[in-house]
């Protein structure tokens, strides 16, 4: 396979690293002790005689020696080889090792060679220094073997030239002693060349259970290490937004809350609504969205002050944490910087799509939760106002939310206890003279805040999970007022109730609607059901409901129109008998020619489509007297008659129909 696809160092290259080590090691340990046995047998040379062939015999005895060593000093990359190498460089350190080893084993031999000529010196063993040669022989060659324990055949290499030649000159001297040694030395040879093949087997085998062992240590720090990064890129993610590096929503919490643990001073919370996010992933698609999210993220972060926490709480709302001791601009101009950074075009569509709304919570710390609760807050009051706009979490807001709050965890027991009243407001017909319907509109009375608006009381009643009870509270105080108009012989009058959105969404309407007029024997013609065009958006989910409760003879009627989304063709798929308009075009009709315009189209619109039309919200006897030029069929304000209790409503209607008698 090509040199970059090899496997990672096996263990035998590790071995021979191993072997290679020991080899220079033990070859600096002999040559000092090969050096002065070669000075000591050239002493003995000169003393015999033999000088000049003793002085030759010392030089190239250096001379292979000084090779050794050169040999043992010289780099090598094998010397680096490690388990954990890349393989490339591996299978070269390799090779390295290999080279070196064979140019060992090389040296030796010249080495050896070197002493092999010993009998130059002594007359071919037979000279009254023949013990000598002959000791210091056997000495050097059992030192050999003794050290050169990791690769045998550079000791191997060494001994046999001169234990060879000791055999070969004492046999050439004959004689039966001298042949009985001779063959004494082949014997020391083949003893020693054993020795040296077993030692090498030995040190492999070492070699081997060490590696092995390194290697196994090396793979289970190699898994913790894994195990690691593993639980550290599992933390990573479990703390931050996987499209745009931000924390998320957990993280955020969990460094906040170290952030603000045990601190009291003041800090600065914000949180922030893109404007028109939803269209960029209409019309530009979901991918376009993720991208304007990426960008966001980096625009945030490179407005923020350092130090800050920023995050992506999910969908398109950003959470922005500024450290309690950070000093630095005040929180509204902040909120500004913000807001212009954001409103930078993007690219791949055209200015101005999308904003910024923020929520400022800017108040000494106290917990998370409480600070995230009114900066939601003031959030939803910067909307209300707009695009681009920011809110800070003041004492009106935290007047509202706890209200809410408190709404939400009462409102259980004031159903229980009745506390909650159901009041009615006339609707006159005939230029505002005769009551021709009425509208039922909920009130409760909270012993701390007083009265609780309408909205906040739909909204507490779906986050409490009471939006059925509460339906059911109104219904059954719709039919009381049913049954006693009808028992005062008023039974055209109709009574109107309203249905939130989240009602129609959360309860089978219908079906309870249905199932209480027919209990209680009432006529379903007296009965109206008011929807918001926030309803009549979503067709498909309502139509069905609404359908069921017309068949039957239950009218439904449109409330807020013209200020919403609702078209011709809603108009007949929800069988709307009624439409209201809304109170922001007829209130200062009289002074407005644009709402003048808009109500006579209205007016207009129901003429074609045979569908009453009533206008809500009139304040003032000059707004009823240019809705009675206009020729508005029915009206409802408080000019007209203001909400009151089911028993005041009664009597008041009892009274009209008795004058007009």
């Amino acid at each position: 396979m090509p040199l970059s696809e090899s496997a990672a160092p096996n263990l035998g290259d590790l071995i021979r690293r191993d072997q290679l080590e020991a080899v220079r090691q033990s070859v600096r340990n002999a040559i000092p002790v090969n050096m002065i046995l070669g000075v000591t047998g050239t002493l003995v040379a000169w003393e015999a005689g033999h000088g000049t062939a003793g002085l030759i015999w010392l030089g190239l005895s250096s001379a292979a020696n000084l090779l050794r060593i050169s040999l043992c000093r010289a780099p090598c990359l094998g010397l680096s080889l490690t388990a954990s190498m890349p393989a490339e460089m591996a299978a070269a350190a390799a090779r390295s090792i290999d080279r070196h080893l064979r140019l060992a084993t090389l040296a030796a031999l010249l080495s050896g060679l070197v002493w092999a000529f010993v009998p130059v010196l002594c007359e071919g063993y037979t000279s009254s220094q023949t013990l000598f040669y002959l000791t210091v022989t056997c000495g050097i060659t059992a030192g050999a073997v003794t050290h050169g324990i990791a690769f045998a055949r550079i000791p191997i290499g060494f001994i046999t030239p001169p234990l060879l030649s000791v055999a070969g000159c004492l046999l050439a001297a004959g004689g039966f002693e001298r042949t009985c040694l001779a063959a004494t030395v082949l014997l020391y040879l083949a003893a020693l060349a054993r020795s040296a093949v077993e030692t090498e087997t030995v040190f492999r085998e070492t070699s081997r259970l060490k590696n092995a062992a390194t290697a196994l240590a090396e793979a289970r720090e190699a898994a913790r290490a894994s195990a690691r990064a593993l639980a550290e890129e599992m933390q990573r993610r479990a703390t931050h937004d996987g499209l745009t590096g931000l924390l998320n929503r957990a993280g955020f919490v969990q460094m906040a809350e170290e952030r603000l643990a045990g601190r009291g001073e003041e800090c600065c919370l914000m949180l922030l609504d893109l404007d028109g996010f939803k269209s960029v992933n209409d019309v530009y698609g979901h991918q376009m969205g993720d991208l304007v999210l990426v960008e966001v993220a980096r625009r945030l972060q490179a407005a923020m002050p350092p130090g800050c926490l920023v995050a992506r709480l999910g969908g398109d709302e950003f959470a922005l944490l500024r450290d309690p001791e950070a000093g630095g601009e005040a929180p509204a101009a902040l909120a500004a910087r913000l807001i212009e950074a954001v409103a930078e075009p993007f690219e791949g569509f055209d200015a101005g799509r999308l904003g910024i709304s923020i929520g400022i919570y800017h108040a000494p710390a106290v917990s998370l939760t409480h600070m995230l609760s009114c900066a939601d807050e003031a959030l939803n009051a910067a909307k209300a106002t707009g695009r681009s706009r920011f809110r800070l979490f003041d004492e009106g807001l935290r007047s509202r939310l706890e209200m809410r709050r408190d709404s939400e965890r009462d409102l259980s027991q004031a159903l229980a206890e009745g506390s909650l009243e159901v009041w009615f407001q006339p609707i006159f017909g005939q230029g505002g003279r005769v009551v021709t319907s009425l509208e039922a509109l909920v009130r409760w009375r909270h012993p701390v805040h007083g009265w609780v608006p309408p909205s906040e009381l739909i909204a507490a009643a779906a986050t409490a999970g009471l939006t059925e009870s509460l339906l059911r509270f109104i219904l059954e105080q719709v039919c009381t007022m049913m049954r006693a108009l009808q028992d005062h012989g008023l039974p055209h009058l109709q009574v109107a109730m309203n249905v939130s959105p989240r009602e129609m969404a959360q309860t089978a309407v219908d079906e309870i609607v249905l199932e209480r007029l027919q209990a209680l024997a009432l006529p379903a013609a007296m009965l109206e059901i008011e929807i918001t065009e926030e309803t009549a958006l979503d067709i498909e989910a309502v139509q069905g409901k609404l359908l069921a409760l017309s068949r039957i003879g239950v009218r439904v009627a449109l409330d807020d129109f013209g200020i919403g989304y609702s078209s011709l063709a809603s108009l007949r798929q929800l069988r709307a008998g009624r439409v209201k308009i809304d109170r922001s075009l007829v209130t200062g009709l009289s002074t407005s020619d644009d709402k003048r315009g808009l109500v006579q189209a209205v007016l207009g619109l129901g003429r074609s489509l045979g569908i009453e039309v009533v206008a809500e919200g009139v304040e003032t006897a000059d707004d009823l007297a240019t809705l009675q030029a206009m020729g508005c069929p029915f009206m409802q304000g408080y000019h007209l008659a203001r909400p009151a209790p089911a028993p005041e409503t009664l009597a008041r209607v009892l009274a009209s129909y008795a004058d007009a008698a």
